[in-house]
């Protein structure tokens, strides 16, 4: 069956515990993914939110209106199978973290920049043993390769559900230390996001909104919290 057919044809969507995790069914049927995957996902409450998703479908199917659906997708056929290359190119984020970035002036963005950016540093210090450098302008930040490792471990370390999400959330945020944060419960998504956005933020200040800077900023944002969620949804604890 393709679960990527046009045309509803189902009656009810419904989630049953299979050998390996929780599957998707429509009137009985096992949904399957883009590449023939049984979608099944790790736990109930997200499967739930699948299943949800394909209920509330009107006579065409529409995938924009399917997030989780199509997360669970990613996570399957792509992430699944090619964890290690998924991994290596999320965690190459860490060596041009956003957070060692900073603005030379003005004076009250550098200040801001600091203030809330600092304390992050400190914490993956913390957690992962990684410290950092932090440089200013538009040269690039060389890092030591060893604490930059200490870093990516996380990223392999994660399942593929998980790594869907936070694939999404660093390189929507550009940040590999606040998607570590967000994940970690060290901070609420969005605050990450706002985190994120500090120099964006700052320039709106100084000379108003654009609005199609402002419409492109939203669909990211809720991209973000999308991954996030997934995350949340995606860990049987």
């Amino acid at each position: 069956m393709n679960a990527w057919a046009a045309k509803r044809f189902w009656e009810n969507a419904t989630v049953e515990l299979s050998d390996t995790g929780f599957a998707v069914k429509l009137d009985g049927r096992g949904v399957k993914t883009p590449a023939k995957t049984p979608l099944i996902v790790p736990t109930r409450g997200l499967a739930d939110a699948i299943a949800a998703e394909w209920q509330a479908q009107d006579e065409t199917v529409n995938p924009e209106t399917m997030p989780f659906t199509r997360s669970a997708n990613s996570a399957l056929d792509r992430v699944a199978v090619q964890f290690t290359e998924v991994a290596n190119l999320i965690a190459d984020y860490a060596a041009t973290e956003l957070l060692c970035y900073r603005a030379d002036a003005p004076k009250e963005l550098v200040e801001r920049q600091a203030e809330q950016w600092d304390p992050f540093l400190e914490w993956a210090n913390g957690q992962f043993g990684a410290s950092l450098s932090v440089g200013s302008g538009i040269m690039h930040v060389a890092q030591d390769a060893e604490e930059v490792a200490k870093l990516q471990k996380f990223a392999f370390d994660l399942s593929p559900f998980e790594m869907t999400g936070f694939y999404d959330l660093v390189s929507l945020s550009g940040s590999y230390i606040l998607a570590c944060a967000v994940m970690k419960a060290h901070v609420l998504p969005e605050q990450a996001w706002a985190l994120s956005r500090i120099e964006e933020e700052w320039q709106i200040e100084q000379w108003g909104v654009d609005d199609e800077a402002e419409s492109t900023d939203a669909i990211k944002k809720s991209a973000f919290l999308h991954a996030f969620e997934f995350v949340r949804l995606s860990r049987k604890h």
